[in-house]
């Protein structure tokens, strides 16, 4: 008996590891010795059905917990190979008999005892649910014609995440634009990559490129590339080298969109790993020369990393990393006097990442079974910080708020509720195509601007993911 192939194999270890460590899958992925020793078209369906069963595991526990006649006594790693072959019976297309022979070798390979209940299981959900998946995917696609009007459940087995969820999405987005994401849900995100060019003048970029198999692909974003191969990044010297910057085309813009001029000043809230820090220096770069940044995030880890990566690109000399609540930079021991003043704030607030899900799988199962609260408790927080950041907006100057959410209470409205208040009425809206930078992608900002003169990106497949950015300017 041949038994279930390598790249089940190491999905059904990476999916159980995972569950164990409560680890973040695509962290697993990249540190994975069963991937490392497979063929490329292996790891790559390896990595699917990983991303894919995390990402969708709301209701592939339903559709397990339906067909399976004693559900609550399964063993945790029998549920975690169903779940694997249950993604890929619903998801990926493959002709069911392969689909469900292959599951049940997974399961046995686990718990020989238990193959007969997976045959009958996967069976069914392979004769019974995977039709309805089929016709929720088509009443999503078909919304964007007007032959369909898909409810929320449409959109939960379409996209793979919890109902409550979808419920959220349809209110606050709308049909068309939720359809959209819940079809792009489970399939690969584009990766793009933007180049530093204060760090690799002399380089022929797109021969570099070219020469370590990335198949690169420029864009209408000067600087920028969508990566044909990604699987060789992991392996790249430019990214290591901090000569490229891995980021969503999207992230890019709102990058631009918060740009200061050479030579200003910016404090930037919520740095992360200093992705938006480079690509901001980057964009400052290419109209002459670098800006000064304070950054503060409340991570410590992660400001080292932003520490460790900016030296890498040679800007320590340029740029700080605090470890601070950017909730409470008024506090006496706030690394920012109560009179600093710079050229642009930017405030890139942690959000629900709604916009982002399909490269953060476990999002959908963070959100809950009450997204609606987590997500006021979040805009909570996101008005409470623009208010904090706002003191620090010099005269004249620009306050910049971003999400990667799709959600209207994180983005459009966290913006309308500032400027209603008190702390917010000496500001304006200030169309985002007025931003300095914002010439080097002219063409992408000038699409993805609102009527309120917003950028406003949508997730779909083989596109983007969503982001939000407003600039404001303080009278």
């Amino acid at each position: 008996m041949p038994g279930a192939s390598p790249a089940r194999t190491a999905a059904l270890a990476c999916v159980s590891e995972r569950r164990r460590r409560d680890a973040r899958m695509r962290e697993l992925l990249r540190s994975s010795r069963a991937l490392g020793e497979l063929s490329s078209e292996d790891k790559a369906l390896a990595s699917r059905l990983a991303l894919g069963t995390t990402s969708a595991e709301s209701v592939l526990d339903e559709a397990i917990d339906r067909f399976a006649s004693k559900p609550s006594r399964l063993e945790p790693r029998v549920r975690d190979a169903l779940r694997v072959s249950a993604f890929e019976i619903l998801y990926l297309g493959t002709p069911g008999a392969v689909a469900v022979s292959q599951g049940v070798e997974l399961v046995r390979s686990v718990a020989p005892r238990a193959a007969g209940m997976a045959n009958a299981v996967l069976r069914r959900l392979a004769d019974e649910m995977a039709p309805e998946v089929a016709r929720a995917r088509a009443a999503c696609a078909e919304c964007a014609s007007r032959k369909a009007s898909p409810s929320a459940r449409d959109l939960s087995l379409a996209g793979g995440f919890p109902e409550k969820l979808a419920e959220l999405l349809l209110s606050s987005c709308g049909e068309g634009p939720a359809a959209e994401l819940a079809l792009a849900q489970l399939d690969p995100g584009p990766v793009w990559v933007a180049t530093l060019p204060f760090a690799c003048d002399a380089l022929d970029v797109p021969k570099a490129l070219e020469e370590q198999g990335l198949m690169p692909r420029p864009e209408r974003l000067e600087g920028s590339y969508g990566i044909g191969a990604p699987s060789a990044l992991s392996s790249s010297s430019l990214v290591g080298e901090a000569k490229l910057a891995i980021a969503d085309l999207a992230a890019q813009l709102v990058a631009l969109v918060a740009a200061p001029r050479p030579g200003e000043r910016l404090l930037e809230i919520g740095q992360g790993r200093a992705t938006k820090t480079l690509l901001m220096e980057a964009a400052s770069w290419r109209m002459g020369g670098l800006c000064e940044v304070v950054a503060i995030d409340n991570v410590a880890s992660k400001a080292k990393l932003a520490r460790a990566r900016l030296a890498e690109a040679g800007l320590s000399d340029w740029t700080s990393s605090h470890v601070w609540d950017a909730a409470a930079l008024d506090a006496p021991e706030s690394p920012l006097g109560p009179t600093d003043a710079f050229d642009v704030v930017f405030v890139d607030a942690p959000c629900s990442g709604t916009g982002t899900m399909r490269r953060h799988p476990e999002i959908p199962a963070r959100l809950g079974d009450d997204p609606s609260a987590q997500v006021a408790e979040l805009a909570a927080l996101q008005l409470r910080m623009l208010a904090q950041a706002s003191a620090h907006v010099g005269e004249g100057e620009a306050l910049v708020y971003s999400t990667c959410s799709v959600l209207r209470e994180e983005c459009e409205e966290i913006v309308e509720r500032f400027l209603a208040s008190e702390t917010g009425s000496s500001f304006e809206v200030e169309p985002v195509d007025v931003a300095p930078a914002a010439s080097l992608a002219s063409s992408l900002i000038s699409e993805s601007m609102t009527g309120e003169g917003f950028l406003r990106t949508w997730p779909s497949s083989a596109s983007w993911d969503g982001h939000f950015c407003a600039r404001l300017r303080k009278r």
